[in-house]
């Protein structure tokens, strides 16, 4: 099905693909209304999460265009419709086995450093990052402030690089330091970025026993403002204690011998609740069903391996410790975000170390909306991410 034809994709939003680095970049492009082709409106971009894809923008894309901005938002590497033109198959699935070095973190920000000037750009009024993007959209910011004029973070503070750490490329990263100690719970618990680094997620994500739909349904329930758990998300704390993760949802700290389907199998919403959910209907929900059915969901699980795997994939971070957002940021999370928190202490150390430059009022939780707040609340992030822009 054409981009186009996708449920609850607004008339303004275009689908096409770039030639970026390696990649056969796909972005989603909504353009001022009334704009002279000849000029370049100030641009912002939108990098999505995980499981997302640039359709997750579909409702913040035209509001922003309709006040003057050129507004893209790739699939990410690994996501979607964006390919890898060096792989041998191009249409074959990505494997667990292929090459990790892709998918580092500051290799997804270069793709996005190297998309602004594949769209003929040399300036970005803002990059916005939700989940995954969220970190991806810290790195541009880290590491080319003269591209980027500010920075919004979405979902998942961000911290900065991880400490310099022992040089030693056995020794285990701080997920896998977090993963073994939530081992040590009764009942013993593990960390879902380590789950989602291991050889059988994907198989796990993609078949389910309660059905595909099923499953994914329950995900974005879960995570979302419609599961009452959600009411009160909460600071932890500021230390990495064990014991404060038994506060968190299993779809962040898993029961240890659990799949994430199977720890999430009891949670299913009522098909009344379903039917009630408008932010999602299963129209739109079959339009992530698809490009994950077709392609698997290996690629983005990448991400995490990068993080959780080996100090290895980190390593190039070193050359950025202790370095800080320079340039205006912004943060603005769901009120019902169970995912705010769950780092103890990095929402505050992002707010007074990692940023030089947010301001009291520019950390902003929005009621009503959980973890996908641009598709919740998607008029409430349009006019906060207005409201910052507009004033730096």
């Amino acid at each position: 099905m054409a981009s186009s034809k996708w449920p609850g994709m607004p008339s303004g939003i275009h689908s096409r693909f770039l030639g970026v680095g390696d990649l056969d970049m796909h972005i989603l492009e909504a353009l001022p209304p009334s704009h002279d082709p000849s000029s370049k409106p100030p641009l912002i971009l939108l990098l999505h999460g995980f499981p997302e894809l640039a359709y997750s923008w579909r409702k913040v894309m035209t509001p922003l265009s309709a006040q003057g901005y050129a507004v893209v938002a790739p699939d990410l590497r690994g996501f979607g419709q964006t390919k890898q033109r060096s792989r041998a198959v191009p249409s074959a699935k990505i494997a667990y086995e292929e090459d990790l070095s892709p998918y580092r973190i500051l290799n997804i920000a270069a793709d996005i450093v190297t998309l602004v000037y594949s769209l003929g750009y040399t300036s970005v009024e803002a990059v916005v990052g939700t989940d995954f993007g969220s970190p991806v959209a810290g790195y541009c910011a880290l590491v080319r402030p003269d591209l980027f004029r500010s920075v919004v973070f979405m979902s998942a503070p961000f911290t900065g690089p991880p400490p310099a750490g022992t040089g030693d490329p056995n020794a285990k990263t701080q997920l896998q330091q977090l993963d073994a100690a939530l081992s040590t719970l009764d009942p013993p618990r593990k960390h879902y970025m380590v789950y989602f680094s291991t050889p059988q997620a994907n198989a796990d994500l993609s078949n389910p026993p309660q059905g595909f739909a099923a499953f994914w349904r329950t995900y974005h329930h879960l995570k979302s403002a419609d599961h009452k758990s959600n009411n009160s998300p909460r600071p932890l704390g500021t230390v990495l204690a064990p014991k404060l993760f038994e506060n968190l949802p299993h779809y962040y700290v898993m029961p240890r011998e659990q799949t994430m389907p199977e720890a999430l199998a009891s949670k299913a919403p009522t098909t009344e609740e379903i039917s009630q959910c408008k932010w999602l209907t299963d129209q739109e929900l079959e339009v992530f069903l698809a490009h994950y059915r077709e392609g698997g969901f290996q690629g983005g699980l990448n991400l995490y391996r990068c993080m959780a795997e080996s100090p290895r994939w980190t390593d190039d971070l070193k050359i950025l410790v202790g370095k800080q957002v320079e340039i205006p940021a912004k943060f603005i999370g769901g009120a019902q975000d169970w995912g705010v928190y769950q780092i103890p202490g990095a929402a505050e150390t992002m707010r007074a170390k990692t940023c030089k430059n947010m301001k009291e009022e520019d950390f902003v939780l929005i009621e009503g909306a959980g973890h996908w707040a641009p598709q919740e609340k998607p008029d409430e992030v349009v006019q906060e991410i207005l409201k910052f822009v507009k004033n730096i």
